[in-house]
């Protein structure tokens, strides 16, 4: 089933962050600009909100059945809202990308299939989200050359991952190297991540400075689970890190309205 193929490649590409200096184009109320297309900060508040609503309420409902009465803590969903920008700026990339390149990405990943490694109800947009981009960013990275492997690439895709937990910390290159193997998955999301940026150039993207880095959502398998994070942005060469959100400009007088 290509379904499993899609979560055993890993979606890991990541994204520069762009500033909102462009004249016209710092609204405080827009998290981010695609081309002419804007997500504003309410809409990413919904989608978190949503997320974070229908997580507790599957959380209640499955200790209800015992008795028991979750605490606080464990009615928040692991969620942010950065992670929610980081779907809706990958997710318009990424279908420019497919127009582009007139390539086609079946609908083969449901949110079904997803909601319990994700930990999120299927019918959250959240989900539904991620269903979108694992068969957008595998469509992509199908047909897109793999890139050549780095160490420096190679180490921040294993760093990512080690932040969940899902990998032995403290690795060394070669060691890295090892569990890898071929490193299909890096030498594919480097491309992806390459693709990405040169989109999100092409049509001026920019995301609000309130936001951190921008990172392409990525699921990789580790055969018994979906381990799902994200990446700093990673050229050819290796992550970038001079890459951030922009300081605001100094200024010496009043401010143009």
């Amino acid at each position: 089933m290509r379904a499993r193929r899609l979560f055993a490649a890993a979606s890991v590409a990541a994204l520069a962050v762009l500033s909102l200096a462009a004249c016209g184009r710092s609204a405080p109320d827009v998290a981010a600009y695609v081309g002419d297309t804007r997500y504003s900060v309410d809409r990413v508040d919904e989608i978190y909100n949503d997320a974070q609503t229908q997580y507790a309420d599957a959380v209640q409902s499955q200790r209800a059945q015992t008795g028991a009465t979750p605490a606080p803590e464990e009615l928040r969903s692991s969620v942010t809202r950065q992670d929610v920008l980081n779907l809706l700026v990958a997710v318009d990339l990424g279908k420019r990308l497919l127009a582009e390149k007139d390539i086609q990405a079946p609908d083969e990943v449901s949110p079904e299939q997803l909601q319990a490694q994700l930990q999120m109800p299927a019918s959250a947009e959240y989900a539904k989200l991620w269903g979108e981009w694992v068969d957008i960013s595998s469509a992509l990275q199908e047909k897109l050359p793999p890139a050549d492997l780095s160490d420096d690439a190679v180490m921040a895709v294993y760093h990512a991952i080690e932040k969940t937990g899902a990998i032995k910390s403290g690795l060394s290159v070669a060691q890295v190297r090892e569990a890898f193997g071929e490193g299909g998955f890096v030498r594919s999301a480097t491309a992806l991540s390459s693709a990405l940026r040169e989109e999100a150039e092409k049509v001026d993207a920019s995301i609000n400075p309130k936001y951190g880095p921008i990172g392409v959502p990525s699921v990789v398998s580790t055969g018994q689970s979906l381990v799902f994070y994200s990446l700093p942005y990673i050229n050819h060469d290796g992550p970038v890190t001079d890459i951030s959100t922009p300081e605001a400009p100094q200024t010496t007088g009043a401010v143009a309205p």
